[in-house]
């Protein structure tokens, strides 16, 4: 991991869900979600978080925004637990710790414009703005994710996927947060639009030195993204470190496998990736 200061600490966070029971007098059941989930988000760090569908991806995020509470655990900004029942600290914290979510269509008010949610969002985080200042940096940070002005007056129907998507990460960008969470923020959009979205998050983090926690189960956009990555398997890491050393060495059954499951274009590594997994599963057992 890296060794610049630490933004953001999970110590130890379990999170468990309780669901009914299959029959109308089954009795309810236990869900563990995460379960001794521990990670680190350094300044100006991109840390990935994978995994397949259900291991407790989302999950954290959410535990991150204060949507979902934490039945063991804390989180720490800057060293400082957060107190996510404190309403002054959590305003304080929106404006530093921002998310774009998965849906394009879904995150985007369909009543508003795109330069009213970017501007909704300006006067929540970083306080009334005069209106010339505010559409100012509306427009700016429109074109910081590569749209033009006129998209300002437009609403999401009349824009694509990749285009509201780039309004929610405006939106997300405007008032300027140290680290940003984004919950699987291509997995929508088309293949050729997933790389423009992700070349335009890695941009963004470097100008502004903001910090990203990107999940995802697409390894491929991880690997060309994150500097550390961890893997999440029924709710608990499994293993984390650096990207080289994940991709490059993994230590984990789990991971080779998932690694494997990677589509190869060449053929013959693809074979050649498929058999060590298998075998070294044989081996381990």
């Amino acid at each position: 991991m890296s060794t610049t200061s630490t933004l953001l600490q999970v110590e130890r966070v379990s999170v468990r869900y309780t669901l009914r029971g299959a029959g109308l007098l089954a009795p309810a059941r236990a869900l563990e979600a995460l379960s001794d989930v521990s990670i680190a988000i350094p300044e100006g760090g991109r840390l990935g978080v994978v995994g397949e569908s259900g291991s407790g991806k989302s999950t954290l995020a959410r535990v991150l925004l204060g949507l979902v509470r934490a039945q063991a655990g804390r989180v720490a900004w800057e060293g400082r637990t957060v107190d996510y029942d404190d309403a002054t600290a959590m305003r304080s914290l929106r404006r530093e710790l921002q998310v774009v979510f998965q849906d394009p269509f879904g995150s985007l008010d369909p009543r508003m414009t795109a330069g009213q949610v970017v501007g909704e969002a300006l006067q929540a985080l970083a306080g009334p703005v005069a209106t010339v200042a505010a559409q100012d940096r509306i427009r700016a940070a429109l074109s910081e994710v590569g749209l033009a002005p006129a998209f300002a007056n437009r609403y999401p129907h009349e824009m694509s996927g990749g285009q509201c998507q780039r309004v929610a990460i405006a939106r997300a960008i405007v008032a300027r947060p140290r680290l940003l969470v984004c919950d699987e923020v291509v997995s929508a959009l088309d293949v050729s639009v997933q790389a423009q979205i992700v070349n335009l998050l890695h941009e963004l983090s470097e100008r502004y030195q903001m910090s990203l926690l990107f999940i995802s189960h697409n390894l491929a956009v991880v690997r060309h993204l994150c500097d550390d990555v961890a893997v999440l398997c029924q709710g608990r890491v499994v293993e984390q470190g650096s990207r080289d050393a994940i991709f490059g060495d993994p230590q984990v059954q789990y991971t080779r496998e998932l690694l494997a499951a990677v589509p190869e274009p060449n053929p013959t590594l693809q074979r050649a990736r498929i058999a060590l997994a298998v075998n070294v599963s044989r081996v381990k057992r």
